[in-house]
C-alpha cells in the first residue's frame, strides 16, 4: 500500500512529538508536513523542538523545516496537537481550505456535527460527517478525539451500558504529562496532589463522556442519560490518568459478568485489525494492587484501558479503578486510530 502524506499542526509540543514517535513506523501514514507557531517556522525540526520522548527522533523528521500553521502546502489528513487557545481559528481554517483534521483539542468537541471519537465505542458517529459540511461551509472536515481522562472514563463505562448505567463518580489521578511540556512546577507537585485542573477540566469529563456514549439518530446525537459527577486531580506521575470510579446500574449484574463485560469488550478496530489497535482494548487485572501507571499505562504501546479493584459499592452497585495512558491512548494514539477508521471506512 502506497503510504499516505500527513502533516502535525503544533507538531513541536508534547502532543506533536508523540505523533511522530508513533507515526514513525506506521504502515499506512508517513509524516510529510510540520506546522507550529512563528517561533518555529523556518527552521529544521530539530532545531524548532527540544525532543522529550525517550523514543527516537526520526531522521527524516528532524530534518524537515516547521512551516506556519496555515493551510497551502500541507497533506489533506492533519493531526492536530495545537494547544485550545489557538486550535479553533487554526483548525477552521485547513477545514475550510478542505483538509481533513484530526483534532485532539476541545474547541469542536461538542459541536453537534463534530465527531467525538473514540472507535471501539461509537464507531457509527462518524456518520455525522455527512451534515458538518452543509452546517460550517467547510470543504474539509474536523473530527476529534476526547478529553485524555474522558476516554479511560468513557471506555469502562461502555461496556456497561448493557446493564442500565445511570450515575457515576470518579476522582481522577491525572499525571503531569497532561499539562504538556514543562507542566508542573516540581515545587508544586513532588511529594504533592493538587486538587484543581484548570480548563473545565471536569465539566469535560461529564459532558464529553454523554456524547460519547450516545445514540446517533436523525443526523444526531442522542447524549446517554447517565449522571455524571468528576473531581480532576494532578498527582506526581509522568504518565498515566488513573481513575477511581463507581457506578450506578438498574440492573446490577454480577461482578464476573461486569469482568466479562469489560473483557470480551471489542470494537471495529478489532474487527477490521486497524494498526493501532490494541488486540483487547479493556484489560481486568485481578490482582488487588493494579492497575498501576509504572507497570500497566504502556500496556498494547499505551493504547489498552487497564480495569481492576472490582468491588461493590455502599453507595452505588459497584466500584472499581481505570487507567489509561493520557498522551498515547488520551491524545496522539487516539487520533492516529480514529484516522486509520476512517481510511478503512474511506472517508480519507
Amino acid at each position: 500500500m502506497a503510504s499516505i502524506p500527513v502533516g502535525i499542526l503544533g507538531a513541536t509540543g508534547m502532543v506533536g512529538q508523540q505523533f511522530i514517535a508513533l507515526l514513525a513506523d506506521h504502515p499506512w501514514f508517513k509524516v510529510d508536513w510540520l506546522g507550529a507557531s512563528q517561533r518555529s517556522e523556518g527552521k529544521a525540526f530539530s532545531e524548532a523542538a527540544a525532543w522529550r520522548l525517550p523514543n527516537r527522533l526520526p531522521d527524516d523528521v528532524a530534518t524537515k523545516i516547521v512551516n506556519a500553521a496555515t493551510p497551502g502546502s500541507a497533506p489533506k489528513l492533519m493531526f492536530s496537537g495545537l494547544d485550545s487557545s489557538v486550535a479553533g481559528e487554526i483548525e477552521a481554517e485547513f477545514a475550510k481550505a478542505g483538509h481533513i483534521v484530526v483534532s485532539n483539542s476541545r474547541n469542536y468537541r461538542m459541536v453537534d456535527t463534530v465527531p467525538l471519537m473514540i472507535p471501539e465505542v461509537n464507531a457509527e458517529h462518524l456518520a455525522l460527517l455527512d451534515a458538518q459540511g452543509a452546517q460550517q461551509g467547510w470543504k474539509g472536515r474536523i473530527i476529534t478525539n476526547p478529553n485524555c481522562a474522558t476516554v479511560v472514563l468513557a471506555m469502562a463505562l461502555a461496556p456497561l451500558r448493557q446493564f442500565g448505567l445511570e450515575s457515576t463518580i470518579i476522582t481522577t489521578l491525572q499525571a503531569i504529562s497532561g499539562a504538556g511540556y514543562p507542566g508542573v512546577p516540581s515545587w508544586d507537585i513532588l511529594g504533592n496532589v493538587i486538587p484543581h485542573i484548570g480548563g473545565g477540566e471536569e465539566e469535560k469529563i461529564e459532558t464529553e463522556t454523554r456524547k460519547i456514549l450516545g445514540s446517533l439518530g436523525h443526523g444526531k446525537i442522542e447524549n446517554h442519560p447517565v449522571k455524571l459527577s468528576a473531581t480532576t486531580t494532578r498527582v506526581p506521575v509522568q504518565n498515566g490518568h488513573t481513575g477511581s470510579i463507581s457506578v450506578g446500574l438498574s440492573e446490577p449484574p454480577t461482578a464476573e459478568a461486569m469482568i466479562e463485560a469489560w473483557q470480551s469488550f471489542r470494537g471495529r478496530p478489532q474487527q477490521m485489525d486497524l494498526p493501532s489497535a490494541p488486540p483487547q482494548p479493556i484489560v481486568y487485572l485481578h490482582e488487588a494492587n493494579r492497575p498501576q501507571p509504572l507497570l500497566d499505562a504502556n500496556r498494547d504501546g499505551g493504547m489498552t484501558v487497564t480495569v481492576g479493584r472490582l468491588r461493590p459499592c455502599p453507595l452505588f452497585s459497584y466500584k472499581f479503578v481505570a487507567l489509561g495512558h493520557n498522551t498515547i491512548r488520551g491524545a496522539a494514539g487516539a487520533a492516529i486510530l480514529n484516522a486509520e477508521l476512517m481510511h478503512r471506512e474511506g472517508l480519507l
